[in-house]
């Protein structure tokens, strides 16, 4: 993989361009993706944001959404577009089976892949150009520098400073999380110069929860959650029954793993949730303790070193009970963290 720098000179010349993330986009995903077609359409090239997946409602307001294909409702149109790009941005992902069954399509095409990413151990053989940095915040900071770096910061108009918020907002957890370095602050400082309107974006992101949604967490909290002192941890099990009773959407269960973190004395949280094909986890974690490494030992998956993801073809109850015999093995681990 050649350095993203080496793709700067490319910029000037007109080309085909296919921008992707990983299925169900998040605020992060959708924002990087959408920041780099409205900075690449200013220089004259032909872009299009091609999505694994749906994604959340709540990121419907974000400016170009409505030019993003969905790679699951529209496949004959999205795969010609894929095959006849000359480039395809491989956005907040590091291998290509985070597209889903959009992997085949983004393989067959003869397009150069490039790689902007921040998680751990990228599948760097299979892009042409690229920048993996596990130290940035969010892909949507990569995606700030690469239109400074390259020399095109007169071109960040207000529609990429919304978009780049958004994502350095919800990676960072609103700009609590520790890689909220000096960095992120003055980019934010500069976007708001630019006079983005922050307030509007965090309402859009985080006051639109349905009724159905908080009524659903309420129950997640009262009768699917367990506690676990004796290893610092709390983990949420939600069987396919909430999904339908409560009418969930794609989003409504984002971010209900970190409340469990916020729990005195728990450093480390788990949610598993039963989808149509399989049961995804999530895993987050304060300290030295390193999801990442834990849900690829054990699920399949990986992510960051505080914040990660994995699978289970197990039923809900069966990968839970596999959960609590697994944790056993690190309690020595997890309560020397302070």
């Amino acid at each position: 993989m050649q350095s993203i720098e080496q793709f700067y000179p490319i910029l000037n010349q007109p080309f085909k361009a296919v921008i992707t993330a990983h299925q169900k986009p998040d605020g992060d995903a959708m924002g990087s993706s959408l920041a780099l077609y409205h900075f690449l359409i200013q220089l004259g090239h032909e872009v299009t944001v091609v999505s694994p997946t749906n994604w959340a409602d709540f990121l419907n307001w974000m400016p170009g959404t409505t030019q993003v294909i969905d790679f699951e409702s529209n496949r004959k149109e999205a795969s010609k577009i894929v095959q006849d790009a000359d480039y395809i941005f491989c956005l907040d992902f590091n291998i290509l089976h985070r597209t889903k069954n959009l992997e085949p399509v983004i393989k067959d095409s003869k397009a150069i892949k490039i790689l902007i990413d921040h998680h751990q151990q990228p599948d760097t053989p299979t892009f042409g150009y690229g920048i993996s940095d596990v130290k940035m915040s969010s892909t949507c900071e990569m995606i700030y520098d690469f239109i400074v770096q390259s020399g095109h910061s007169n071109l960040i108009n207000i529609d990429i400073a919304t978009c780049l918020y958004t994502g350095l907002m919800t990676d960072t957890g609103s700009f609590r999380f520790p890689s909220t370095t000096a960095s992120v602050h003055k980019i934010i400082a500069h976007l708001k110069e630019l006079g983005l309107q922050h307030a509007k974006i965090h309402e859009h992101i985080y006051d639109n929860s349905s009724e159905g949604r908080l009524k659903f967490m309420g129950n997640a909290f009262l009768n699917r959650m367990t506690v676990l002192p004796e290893f610092k941890t709390a983990v949420m099990a939600i069987p396919k029954t909430d999904i339908y009773k409560y009418e969930l959407k794609t989003g409504d269960t984002e971010g209900l793993v970190n409340y469990l973190l916020s729990i005195e004395g728990i450093k480390f949280a788990a949610i598993v949730i039963d989808r149509e094909e399989e049961r995804k986890w999530s895993f987050r974690s304060k300290g030295n303790f390193d999801v990442n490494i834990f849900a690829r030992t054990h699920f399949e998956g990986g992510g960051h070193a505080n914040a990660a993801g994995g699978r289970s073809s197990k039923t809900v109850d069966e990968t839970l009970n596999d959960f609590k015999t697994i944790i056993e093995n690190y309690k020595s681990q997890l309560t020397q963290l302070n």
